[in-house]
């Protein structure tokens, strides 16, 4: 099971990147998975969840009105749109999934695999 973050890069404030989420081998259909990030001396965050059926998503306050979380079960993808992005946006971003399939709200959902990320970097 692996997952893998892709598009990141260097964007100025208020810019926007959308961010993707792969699988290798295995089928996201079934899985809730989680965009988190995880910026120099500051712990990981769990900014955005969709649901295997990709209802009913959530967000963190960071993220909510600016970054807009996404999937495509046909394409085995997750997006990550990341709007108006701001310098304190920068961060390494990566996705985990969910067995479970349900997001429980932001921040409390308990992930069984984690990815590898892509750094994000906001400035001028």
């Amino acid at each position: 099971v692996q997952l893998q973050a892709s598009g990141g890069g260097l964007v100025q404030p208020g810019g926007s990147l959308r961010l993707s989420c792969v699988a290798a081998g295995f089928r996201l259909d079934h899985y809730a998975i989680g965009w988190f990030r995880q910026a120099p001396g500051k712990e990981r965050e769990e900014i955005a969840c969709v649901p295997s059926q990709g209802r009913f998503t959530y967000y963190a306050d960071s993220a909510k009105g600016r970054f807009t979380i996404s999937r495509d079960n046909a394409k085995n993808m997750v997006y990550l749109q990341m709007n108006s992005l701001k310098p304190e946006d920068t961060a390494v971003y990566l996705c985990a999934a969910d067995t479970d399939g349900r997001c429980k709200g932001i921040q409390i959902n308990i992930y069984d695999y984690y990815g590898q990320g892509t750094q994000v970097t906001v400035s001028s």
